[in-house]
């Protein structure tokens, strides 16, 4: 299939992007690279370096099979502090790519969108049958996109495919992750096995779970980039279905950072902070519903294996 990347510059859509040109596909990626960094578009990639909402009609009317639209502004205390940023970069941006794929007749999409739509989960694991309720802006776009999605899948035959994850980690195939602002867990606890940070913080140690830190669900980007490929496979015509993804369990902050250690061999000094307003104790995503309907499985569900990939290509960029 001739599939357009939108995003493919940024760490997820860059693993997605060469993921399917290792299944054979043709890849276009669409990035604008305020986030993003050329040299992470994969080799055989057709690159279009333009802003989303002004070059998608004319890019989409050249005829392509599907989109996988990954860019957007994904900052969440950015998001509170400067909404308008992400009304509009997020959702005008993907109406624009909506009506683009309407007019083209492009027949499939598939969203990257965010397990923060649910807000502050009351049942873990999250279904997707949860309450959506958002509690910063970054989730309230992404789940704005999400409702416009199903209305241009119904009303226009549109079959589109919505993936919501949590926490993305590790690399793959010589990509990874690197932000100019970097608010991750994994990525921050490495910058300081490299002395590019002193200590991590840790905002919480009281919470009720087994060591008193935060739990949080993450998954492989090679697992996800599988995800996105099973879903363009599955995506039907005038249906809009939403899947949740995560690895199942959950990982403390503290087994974070104590795997860092054994995978980097280094002490990694942390800060106990005061909790930040808003942390839930405990946030992981049910994937049920893609196992059972995508045949979606993850591969590499251990933290070790997580950071151990993580830790490599952080590595490998900061010899350059």
């Amino acid at each position: 299939m001739k599939l357009l990347v939108t995003g493919g510059a940024g760490y997820v859509g860059s693993v997605c992007a060469a993921r399917l040109l290792k299944a054979g596909h043709e890849v276009v990626v669409l990035d604008d690279l305020s986030t993003g960094h050329a040299d992470a578009v994969p080799d055989g990639c057709r690159f279009v370096r333009a802003d989303l909402a002004e070059a998608a009609g004319d890019l989409l009317a050249e005829g392509f099979d599907g989109v996988l639209h990954f860019a957007a502004k994904s900052l969440v205390a950015e998001s509170m502090q400067d909404p308008r940023k992400y009304w509009d970069g997020n959702v005008l941006t993907s109406l624009r790519l909506l009506e683009a794929v309407r007019v083209s007749g492009t027949p499939r999409l598939v969203f990257s969108s965010t397990a923060a739509v649910y807000g502050q989960a009351e049942v873990v694991p999250i279904v997707e049958t949860a309450p959506t309720r958002p509690t910063n802006t970054y989730g309230a776009t992404k789940l704005a996109i999400d409702h416009a999605i199903t209305s241009y899948a119904q009303a226009h035959g549109l079959g589109a495919v919505s993936l919501r994850y949590f926490n993305v980690a590790g690399a793959w195939g010589g990509y990874g992750e690197r932000h100019t602002t970097e608010t991750h867990l994994i990525p921050l606890v490495l910058q300081v096995a490299l002395g590019q940070r002193a200590a991590i913080h840790v905002y919480g140690e009281d919470y009720p779970t087994a060591d008193g830190t935060c739990v949080r669900d993450y998954i492989h980007v090679a697992d996800l980039a599988e995800a996105h490929l099973l879903a363009l496979e599955h995506a039907k015509p005038g249906s809009h279905d939403i899947y949740n993804l995560g690895s199942g369990t959950g990982f403390s902050v503290r087994e974070v950072i104590e795997t860092c250690r054994e995978v980097t061999g280094h002490p990694i000094p942390a800060e106990i902070k005061d909790r930040r307003p808003g942390d839930p104790p405990t946030l992981i995503a049910s994937s049920d519903r893609a196992r059972d309907e995508l045949g979606w499985k993850p591969e590499h569900v251990a933290m070790d294996a997580i950071v151990g990939d993580a830790w490599e290509f952080t590595r490998a960029r900061s010899a350059r």
